[in-house]
């Protein structure tokens, strides 16, 4: 009977062991996807918000035995806020480890070109858990940014495009940190005595490679063109930017500029106004900021678009020879509007 009594406790032992196994250590996830992601944000770091996140997402086959498990292993005492990965297949118990030690996955926050602070804080709202006012707040503070030397307008020559890597409940001063620590890396000793050598520094160099970004995506045209505007404010010219007018007008899809458009009131008109504006007008590359610092010298004061509609400009010294060339490109572009709408006229004909 002994005998007997101790292989059914076996019997048990062994039973549970296979249950306990099956249970919490082996594949548990119940979606098909690669991995999703659990998002514990800081008003719902507790127990009843994550297991309904949990229940109601299918994220889970036994969220019950989870709840068991987590409860055992401390994880609603150490629950930390985050954006925790669970890849398809991961058991309850390495999910459990995942939250207990708060292992959270890292986000890549992709910078191309920005035009305002305003499209910033709606990248920040969609990444991360802040939300946009909150960035706006940290953007529009003064008494913040004077301790960077910086000012409401020219805060986003702290911005370069670029791939950042944050964990998604960065706050706003953290995602600026890390701006700023890469606008030191990219500010080192060479460029920053480029500018010095051009009359800039990193925030009137960072400026002018925002009109540059602006004005051309030819790569060969960016150095000419901004030893135009330099030339220009060496002369105390006005810059006269096309790009100044579109930005303080905040109509990006402008095509072309008319004289009426020049008379908006703005700092940052340059048609208006003399220097350089206040602020940048978008956020230029790393590229198109180096063919600024490696302007060649020349006494070009003048470009325009060619005539053969190449995307390409002719730069000239003196304002008769612009005024000619600028003649030859309105010519060749009214002819185009007006094979255009021909064209169209014709296909419309029933």
């Amino acid at each position: 009977m002994l005998k007997k009594w101790l292989l059914g406790i076996v019997i048990l032992v062994i039973l549970a062991a296979i249950f306990i196994a099956v249970r919490f250590f082996t594949p548990n996830t119940a979606f098909e996807e690669k991995s999703r992601f659990l998002y514990v944000h800081s008003e719902e770091a507790n127990q009843v918000a994550v297991m309904k996140t949990l229940v109601d997402s299918q994220f889970i086959k036994n969220p019950d035995s989870f709840n068991f498990l987590a409860s055992k292993m401390d994880v609603w005492k150490r629950l930390k806020p985050g954006r925790y990965e669970i890849k398809k297949g991961m058991n309850l118990v390495d999910l459990a480890r995942v939250l207990r030690n708060g292992q959270q996955s890292p986000i890549n926050f992709v910078i191309t070109k920005l035009r305002t602070k305003e499209q910033l804080a709606f990248l920040v709202d969609k990444k991360f858990e802040t939300d946009s006012l909150s960035m706006m707040h940290f953007l529009n503070n003064s008494d913040t940014l004077s301790k960077y030397g910086l000012d409401t307008n020219n805060v986003m020559t702290m911005v370069f495009p670029n791939t950042y890597t944050y964990l998604w409940t960065s706050t706003p001063k953290m995602i600026f940190e890390k701006f700023h620590s890469e606008h030191e890396n990219v500010w080192n000793e060479t460029r920053k005595q480029k500018a010095i050598a051009k009359g800039l520094n990193p925030t009137t160099a960072y400026i002018l490679a925002s009109i540059i970004e602006e004005e051309t995506t030819i790569q060969e045209d960016k150095g000419p063109m901004a030893r135009v505007y330099l030339n220009r404010l060496k002369k105390q010219m006005r810059l006269g930017a096309d790009p100044t007018v579109k930005f303080a007008m905040r109509n990006f899809a402008l095509q072309r500029i008319y004289q009426k458009h020049l008379q908006t009131e703005s700092p940052y008109n340059t048609y208006r106004y003399s220097g350089l504006p206040p602020g940048p007008i978008c956020t230029p590359s790393l590229q198109t900021l180096d063919e600024v610092l490696n302007a060649q010298e020349s006494n070009y004061l003048f470009f325009v678009a060619k005539s053969d509609f190449s995307r390409r400009h002719v730069f000239t010294e003196n304002y008769s020879d612009h005024l000619k060339y600028a003649k030859e490109y309105q010519k060749a572009l009214d002819s185009l509007i007006l094979k255009r709408q021909a064209t169209a006229a014709q296909a419309n004909k029933p």
